[in-house]
C-alpha cells in the first residue's frame, strides 16, 4: 500500500469511529432524557397559582380559586 492510501484509509476510519461515537451518544441521549409534556401551562390572574391542563385546552378554572384563565405563552 502506497502512503496516501494509508492516510486516507486512517483518516476515514476516524471519521466513521467520530460519526458512530456522535450517533451513539445521540441515541443514550434521547434515551434518558423524559419527552416534554404537551400540557398547556396556566397562572391566575387572581391566586397567582401555576398549574397545567390538556393541550386542546384555551382556558382553564383555576383549582384554587375558580377563576378562568388564558395559557401562558413562551
Amino acid at each position: 500500500m502506497s502512503i496516501p492510501t494509508l492516510i486516507l484509509a486512517y483518516v476515514v476510519v476516524l471519521l466513521a469511529a467520530l460519526c458512530g461515537l456522535g450517533l451513539y451518544s445521540e441515541l443514550r441521549r434521547r434515551r434518558f432524557h423524559p419527552t416534554p409534556s404537551e400540557d398547556r401551562i396556566f397562572r391566575c390572574k387572581k391566586c397567582g397559582y401555576v398549574y397545567t391542563d390538556d393541550p386542546d385546552v384555551d382556558r382553564s378554572r383555576c383549582s384554587q380559586c375558580g377563576k378562568m384563565n388564558e395559557a401562558i405563552e413562551f
